[in-house]
């Protein structure tokens, strides 16, 4: 009998395992990624690295993360931070590293030492972008990182009585010559280097540099790839829950409490340039940790992600509902009623249970509703009368809605929502549900089920 080497023995044990397993986990979950690859296909991403990411040595195993974002069709501008190779430098030189509320003073040997680690960085990452290795994500990529003179800088001056000397803030960022860039099907890589009209170079910050272009480039999103985890939702406490989703308006209002930031681990250090990037028009603004490996993967394909999302909802009124707005649920959801879309509620009832609805309220107005109602001992939870306003329907404020029911949900602890439904069975199970029997239902909501109705029983798994 002829010998079969160690080796090939493994791969052959490892194949069978596979068949085996691999479809049952691998299939469901990539039908569950294929919607994100359809909606950024031809979308543009800033993304923007700190410093602190290539020298910890996870840059290769970013670039094929990356690399696997510009197969799909996204459109990648990439900017990368430098701040402990410059420190670095800046050290064997016997030279201070200088800050001031956060940001550098660059003298001539901190230039120069600025101008050494962006060129060795622009090395690796095009070093690392080439990479073609059988068997890795890499194989038959063909990434072409392009980079240039797309910045026009100028110099942030003398703040409180310090000069800042050849620190300077971006002036103008070339985006039509970065898209044309993007076009040929190439990767733009952005170092923190801008120039004045007079050639005069200026070091600049990667946080600036990528929120501006991020605006500049009118881009879908904006990605610090950093040393934090995200936004925690007890700013007291570092190990409390990361806050996967920020408003606008509350992000605004979290940093208008916060001290300013002189430190990248400072919690208002990346929040202030999300914030003013979905300010400037970006839709959504991302923090999240390169400590985790394939965050950024996570962060895109996933629906909850691992960082926290700053979303400029330009729904500002995405709340919870109040007293104040049981007049206008009762006329949101009435014709609703008239029709048997939905069950009727009488103003007692509402008044009763107004602490779980949530509601999209549209200049005084409320277009949207849902309600919340949990069976913890069941670890699930009920959501009842979504409702849209017919003029605003086909513009997500269904789903913006009932992904805050989830939120809510996931909050308490519960594993599930459910829905009863005559008549709206597909919207639901687009989004997620799948039919369940009635006799699932918990005791307490199969008591009050009304066979009559004969309403189908849609669950929703909550990851």
């Amino acid at each position: 009998m002829r010998a079969v080497p160690l080796g090939q023995n493994r791969g052959r044990s490892q194949s069978l395992s596979m068949n085996l397993v691999f479809p049952h986990t691998f299939v469901p979950w990539f039908r569950t990624v294929a919607p994100h690859i359809h909606a950024y296909r031809g979308k543009t991403f800033v993304v923007a690295v700190a410093g602190e990411m290539v020298a910890a040595g996870k840059l290769n195993l970013f670039a094929q993360d990356l690399a696997i974002l510009w197969a799909m069709g996204i459109k990648l501008a990439l900017v990368h931070g430098f701040r402990p190779q410059v420190n670095e430098q800046l050290k064997s030189k016997g030279h201070e590293s200088r800050f001031h509320q956060g940001r550098r003073i660059t003298d001539a040997v901190a230039l120069d030492c600025a101008q050494e680690a962006a060129g060795q960085l622009r090395f690796e990452i095009e070093a690392a972008f080439s990479q073609g290795l059988p068997n890795t994500p890499m194989a038959n990529a063909t990434v072409r990182v392009v980079s240039g003179n797309f910045l026009t800088a100028q110099p942030v001056g003398i703040v409180d009585g310090v000069n800042f000397l050849h620190s300077g803030v971006v002036r103008r960022v070339d985006a039509a010559a970065i898209r044309r860039a993007m076009d040929t099907g190439a990767m733009v890589l952005l170092s923190p280097f801008g120039f004045s009209p007079t050639g005069e170079a200026f070091n600049l910050s990667m946080e600036d540099v990528a929120t501006s272009a991020a605006i500049a480039l009118r881009a879908d999103k904006l990605l610090f790839v950093t040393e934090v985890a995200g936004i925690r939702e007890a700013q007291d406490d570092p190990n409390s829950r990361i806050d996967t989703e920020l408003a606008l308006a509350d992000a605004e209002r979290l940093l208008a409490n916060l001290p300013a930031p002189l430190q990248p681990t400072d919690t208002a250090f990346y929040l202030q340039h999300c914030v003013k990037a979905c300010r400037g028009g970006v839709e959504r603004s991302h923090i999240l940790p390169f400590a985790v490996d394939g965050s950024i993967l996570m962060e895109v394909f996933t629906h909850d992600g691992i960082g926290t999302m700053v979303v400029d909802e330009k729904l500002e009124s995405l709340r919870q509902a109040s007293a104040d707005d049981i007049g206008g649920i009762l006329q949101l959801i009435e014709p609703f009623e008239r029709d048997g879309t939905l069950v009727k509620r009488d103003r007692t009832e509402i008044e009763r249970d107004i602490g779980h609805y949530t509601v999209i309220e549209h200049d005084g107005v409320i277009f949207g509703c849902a309600a919340l109602y949990p069976y913890p001992e069941a670890g699930t939870a009920e959501m009842a009368a979504l409702t849209v306003s017919p003029d605003v329907q086909g513009q997500g404020d269904g789903e913006r809605i009932l992904k805050r029911v989830e939120q809510r949900a996931k909050a308490m602890g519960l594993e599930s929502i459910f829905v009863l439904s005559t008549r709206t069975m597909h919207w639901f199970i687009k989004r997620g549900f799948a039919q369940v029997d009635p006799d699932w239902l918990p005791e307490a909501r199969k008591r009050k089920y009304n066979w009559d109705r004969r309403s189908q029983v849609l669950m929703k798994k909550l990851d």
